[in-house]
């Protein structure tokens, strides 16, 4: 019996090297959108303490401030899946174009009622569709990694790439938005953002020989467009990504209250610095190492060191000691982060990655935002530090999930035949 495989030319795939940073930057066509989706996504690290600032600043409360930025959080969760399913049926430039001009819109429109002392309820409203219509860049940026890279080693040092450059958005974003904010005026950060947003993801959008190609450029214009959702493993995966989130959340408030409660509040960001570092740290390193394992028991074994080293947060009295444990929950979070992004590209087919990728996101984000609040809820009823149970409680919950339905996570075989989104691939026919 006759199958037809895919393969690409020689130029373009690495799959006989080992993988590295170094080739992965030398594939074809990469660094038009790497620079560009760099520049496009750094707004959205912007975004949350940009709107707390200027919330704050214009109402006098904290908790008008963080109940915008959890609105922003939120509606940003439950709508990206959306905003990726249109672009893998009908392309990334579609979607961006008028993604970006909403979004700038928006977040304009969520400063100037700031500004004028809108009520609280006029400013939730706001941050609705300022929230839902953050560009995508990330898991768009992803998909194109998975059209260039097509069954090549290369996609784990991808993934690895991917989530370094987010903790780097992550490290520079808050810090240019509270000097804009702090120095300049409060309303310069959302202001700043929505700029940012409107230049870089035109200038992305404008990359259009690297974004995945659709239906009819595949000559699959028939083939039926079920959500990424209705995967198992993406399930899964999504379930996996909250803890992951509850982490970032729980830790925020967390550390916040226990520096004020031990009168130095200056090191909230030289403790969040150290668990961020971990994060770069352990990120670089899996991606520059040749994985035998298979990604399904690389996620489980990283996530139960994630889930214990979670777990031990809330013992820590000390600066120094919740300092290192701080460091080894990010040194954790990055493995369990780049497994679960190369997953999907043998979970999902082409046509779906994009809205994938924005389920995993939006779970983060959907989890940094329920981590948040309920954290917050901890610190004013019980001790300083009691956040700390958040981030424990939702790894332990995501493991639990996990090791129950990890089978989800292996790729079944398909029995027909598809172009999986890659143009540019020959077709072989193998006996």
């Amino acid at each position: 019996m006759a199958s037809t495989v895919t393969t690409e030319p020689a130029e373009n795939s690495p799959v006989s090297s080992r993988p590295g940073y170094g080739r992965l930057l030398r594939t074809r066509g990469a660094w038009t959108f790497l620079l560009p989706g760099f520049a496009a996504r750094q707004p959205f690290a912007m975004l949350t303490i940009s709107i707390v600032l200027l919330v704050q600043h214009t109402t006098g409360s904290y908790g008008a401030a963080g109940a915008a930025a959890a609105a922003t959080g939120v509606s940003m969760a439950l709508f990206a899946p959306y905003s990726g399913r249109l672009a893998d049926r009908y392309g990334q430039r579609a979607v961006l174009i008028p993604g970006v001009l909403a979004h700038t819109l928006a977040s304009l429109a969520l400063t100037a009622l700031a500004l004028a002392h809108a009520p609280l309820w006029v400013l939730l409203l706001a941050a609705v569709p300022t929230g839902a219509s953050v560009p995508q860049v990330g898991p768009m940026v992803r998909a194109r990694w998975g059209v260039k890279l097509q069954g090549s080693p290369l996609m784990t040092t991808a993934a690895a790439f991917e989530s370094v450059t987010d903790e780097l958005t992550f490290v520079f974003g808050p810090l240019l938005a509270t000097a804009l904010c702090t120095a300049v005026t409060p309303s310069a950060g959302l202001v700043t953002e929505a700029g940012l947003t409107l230049v870089g993801g035109l200038l992305f959008a404008a990359q259009k020989s690297t974004q995945p190609p659709v239906g009819a450029e595949t000559g699959h214009a028939r083939v039926k467009h079920a959500s990424a959702l209705s995967v198992p493993g993406v399930r899964v995966l999504a379930v996996t990504f909250l803890g992951i989130g509850s982490v970032f959340g729980g830790m925020q408030v967390a550390l916040a209250a226990f520096t004020e409660s031990i009168g130095e509040p200056g090191l909230n960001g030289v403790l969040y610095g150290v668990f961020a570092a971990g994060n770069m740290l352990s990120g670089v390193v899996c991606g520059a190492i040749a994985w035998k394992a298979a990604p399904q028991r690389r996620l489980v074994i990283g996530y139960t060191a994630l889930a214990v080293t979670a777990s031990a947060l809330w013992t820590a009295h000390s600066v120094l000691l919740l300092a290192g444990l701080g460091l080894l929950v990010g040194m954790c979070i990055a493995p369990a982060l780049i497994t679960g992004y190369t997953l999907v590209e043998g979970l999902v087919p082409a046509g779906a990655r994009t809205e994938a990728f924005t389920w995993l996101t939006g779970a983060v984000a959907l989890g940094q935002a329920a981590a948040v609040t309920v954290a917050g809820q901890l610190e004013d009823r019980l001790w300083d530090g009691a956040g700390f149970l958040v981030p424990m409680a939702g790894t332990v919950l995501a493991l639990a999930t996990l090791v129950a339905l990890r089978s989800a996570l292996v790729a079944r075989q398909r029995n027909r035949t598809v172009a999986r989104g890659v143009g540019h691939r020959v077709p072989v026919t193998v006996d």
